[in-house]
């Protein structure tokens, strides 16, 4: 879905005032039915993370860390079976599963009598069964479901939509007979910094010539463009010439501006493609 600059800050406004549960991403869905529920979560991802960051910092000092931990020692006592922590995350603005991470590593250096592991704390969040306290236990699992950003779930959820996509391309690809290489039989190659996918015969989408093709599985915006422009796409473009990117929830249109030089967005796989060796035709 293209968005133009003017409809995304739209969306961005009304994100500014929601908190990253599910039903936050009911409400959006609610006020935007037009866009797809993947384009709103995304755009909403992207710009909670850069909240969090401008925030974060606070969040960790040592007598914040302390206060949110003796009101949820508090609250936990009082009320046992309430989800007190995911209401302690959303009071302060805090992502939930960001706020478990804090309690429970401030709990094992209580139990552990010092800084605990961050290896033990990331297998706990993942499995909170492990915890040996089962009213934190219940609270930490509560943050990681009701949290759309952040947390072990997020993490695994995104992955595996990554590599769907990546699938869908190659899929694609398949399905009109063009020969590539992935990115995985780039790196057998000795290659490092690679795209997705390295066309073997380039191929011209729009009259622009594509040799690589680079699978997002999220919304482009200003912030995530320009560092995957500066990251990745312009050293692709350096090493093997111009290319396509697929921001497969939609990007802001404004930002697809860097066709002559050699960079094309879109939002779907292309259904105009010419296959310049022989200049035939794929429907």
């Amino acid at each position: 879905m293209r968005l133009s600059r003017a409809e995304y800050k739209e969306i961005v406004r009304c994100i500014e005032q929601l908190r990253p549960t599910r039903q936050c991403m009911k409400m959006l869905k609610e006020r935007f039915p037009n866009h797809s529920q993947s384009t709103l979560l995304s755009i909403f991802s992207l710009e909670y993370q850069k909240r969090t960051k401008r925030t974060i910092s606070r969040h960790h000092a040592p007598d914040v860390i302390e206060s949110h931990y003796q009101r949820y020692l508090s609250e936990a006592k009082a009320r046992p079976t309430a989800p007190v922590l995911l209401e302690l995350a959303n009071e302060v603005d805090l992502s939930p599963a960001l706020m478990a991470r804090i309690i429970l590593d401030r709990f094992l250096q209580d139990l552990e009598g010092g800084v605990s592991s961050k290896t033990v704390v990331n297998s706990m969040l993942k499995e909170p069964s492990l915890i040996p306290n089962q009213t934190l236990a219940n609270n930490i699992y509560q943050c990681t479901i009701n949290d759309c950003c952040y947390g072990p779930l997020v993490d695994c959820i995104k992955h595996a939509i990554g590599q769907e996509h990546e699938v869908l391309l190659r899929d694609k690809l398949q399905e009109r007979n063009l020969s590539f290489l992935d990115e995985n039989q780039l790196r057998v190659m000795g290659y490092d910094k690679t795209p997705d996918i390295i066309l073997e015969v380039p191929i011209a989408v729009e009259g622009h010539i594509v040799h690589w093709i680079e699978s997002k599985a999220s919304f482009g915006d200003d912030h995530s463009h320009r560092t995957y422009l500066t990251d990745q796409f312009w050293s692709y473009w350096n090493r093997f010439g111009p290319g396509l990117v697929i921001y497969w929830y939609g990007f802001i249109g404004e930002l697809d501006c860097q066709r002559d030089r050699g960079i094309l967005l879109k939002d779907c796989f292309p259904t105009d493609i010419v296959t310049l060796c022989h200049g035939t035709h794929q429907d």
